[in-house]
């Protein structure tokens, strides 16, 4: 017996979030036996591509707010994977990765590569990079780069 089809929802956001559950949950069990959650990945790869950058920085690009980030860097910082630096003034920070956290994305790279390439199987190559381009258009659309908030 096969699983019912589910329900298209006419709702952009909840589209969006219901996609974005289910997504983290199959990359979570592609990264679970790394030690590693999928908002820690992102994060490990988010400081590979932009290397020593601030925490207000870090949170605009992955437009993720401060508590959420605040957690999820603290968690890191306790392995250590990142680096923590007091930038110009008390209240900010100045993060990098640390060469143990580079060595944990250097790890967690082939299980999210194998996950990206059975999802772009089967979604198809075209799809793929459509999708990918309208993520970032929503997103920069709903962010201050599109001067909607």
């Amino acid at each position: 017996m096969s699983k019912p089809a589910l329900p298209a929802l006419p709702c952009l956001c909840a589209s969006f979030r219901r996609s974005s559950r289910a997504l983290t949950q199959y990359y979570e069990q592609a990264l679970r036996p790394l030690g590693l959650r999928s908002s820690q990945f992102t994060v490990l790869q988010a400081l590979s591509l932009v290397g020593e950058t601030t925490q207000g920085r870090l949170g605009q690009t992955l437009a993720m707010d401060s508590t959420t980030l605040t957690r999820t860097l603290e968690i890191m910082d306790r392995q250590g994977w990142i680096a923590k630096l007091q930038g110009q003034d008390r209240r900010s920070w100045r993060l990098s990765l640390t060469k143990s956290g580079k060595s944990k994305f250097k790890r967690a790279l082939p299980s999210w590569q194998e996950v990206q390439s059975r999802l772009q199987s089967q979604l198809g190559s075209d799809r793929w990079e459509t999708l990918l381009n309208l993520t970032n258009l929503v997103t920069a659309a709903v962010t201050e780069e599109g001067d909607l908030l």
